[in-house]
């Protein structure tokens, strides 16, 4: 790891395989906290390339516990986080929308490093049993139309990484890598990033792979569609810059979609969003998403029907079946 540090501290970069192996090194716990927490500050302080990003994810595929839900032909729902805006959930309340609107949704996620509460607090708050167990993920699919992918019992490896994250508590490269890596590698991914250079690095990775893809960023910062603001999408299909009311939708106030100070105040929020408790401007965040998450699967759709598909979901309850059926 020495070796590794000086290199990396004379601005030099790995090359892909290298990138995999030191990964994979940190993994089995072959070097120190304090050598592991180093390496990851490296990555705080300059850009990652895509080849480093690629072998990271390769190495982080390559441990993990595999989950083949292909069958379902699902789509995952994710942000990196580590935008510093601590919204609410709105990417997983948006799976839950888009699961109520009759798509399979195969979502991964973990606890918060650098916001309150991650996708797996909110869940586990409102009693979710995570497992990797795979029947018991098909039979969620089955029965709720979503399953959740906990992170650390589908990359046991990263248990020697975890502390150190939580002790540095920003966002690292760890950050960057969660999207890349559901287990379930679902064919179907709208991931959100906390900044353009991540976005153009992400679209060069997917680009190399057979995945139907999203890629969003708001352009004021946010690793989702906010709707504070214009925000830009790459896709398969290319790269475009929408506005709010290129969906039908108004501009929201920053402080509309805060996401409170505690797991309590996350989970008491997602679920009086799906009962229909929310501000017009929590809904609106939650079906824009939820709505360009649908035209990615469904092309020839056009942004009105998605919208109308997704406000559908989430105002007639079902939605709130689907976290029913999911806790039942």
């Amino acid at each position: 790891m020495k070796e590794i540090l000086r290199h990396l501290f004379d601005h030099r970069n790995l090359n892909r395989e290298d990138a995999r192996q030191v990964l994979k090194d940190i993994s089995s716990g072959k070097y120190n906290h304090s050598q592991v927490a180093a390496f990851m500050t490296v990555y705080c302080m300059r850009s990652i390339t895509a080849e480093e990003l690629g072998g990271f994810r390769d190495a982080m595929l390559e441990l993990c516990v595999p989950a083949d839900l292909s069958e379902y032909r699902g789509i995952d729902i994710v942000g990196t986080g580590g935008d510093g805006k601590n919204t609410f959930n709105i990417s997983t309340l948006s799976a839950f929308v888009v699961a109520g609107a009759g798509y399979h949704v195969t979502k991964h996620g973990n606890y918060g490093v650098s916001s309150v509460s991650g996708s797996s607090n909110v869940l586990e708050k409102l009693g979710y049993t995570f497992s990797n167990d795979i029947g018991k993920l098909k039979g969620d699919l089955d029965k709720a139309g979503i399953c959740f992918l906990h992170a650390p019992l589908f990359h046991p490896a990263m248990k020697n990484v975890g502390p150190i994250r939580r002790e540095l508590g920003v966002k690292t490269f760890f950050n960057m890598l969660g999207p890349l890596v559901n287990p379930s590698r679902p064919e179907n991914q709208f991931l959100g990033v906390f900044n353009l250079e991540l976005a153009r690095l992400y679209a060069y990775i997917y680009q190399h792979h057979d995945i139907n893809y999203a890629i969003i960023h708001a352009l004021d910062g946010y690793d989702e569609i906010s709707l504070t603001g214009p925000f830009k999408i790459y896709s398969t299909s290319g790269e475009a810059v929408y506005q709010p009311a290129d969906l039908g939708l108004g501009t929201v106030d920053p402080g509309s979609i805060y996401g409170g100070d505690s797991v309590e105040a996350a989970a008491a929020m997602f679920r009086r969003i799906l009962e229909g408790g929310g501000t017009g401007d929590q809904e609106d965040v939650v079906i824009a998403n939820a709505a360009m998450a649908i035209g990615l699967m469904e092309k020839m759709k056009g942004i009105p029907e998605c919208v109308a598909a997704a406000r559908e979901s989430l105002r007639s309850g079902k939605a709130l079946g689907v976290l029913k059926k999911l806790l039942s």
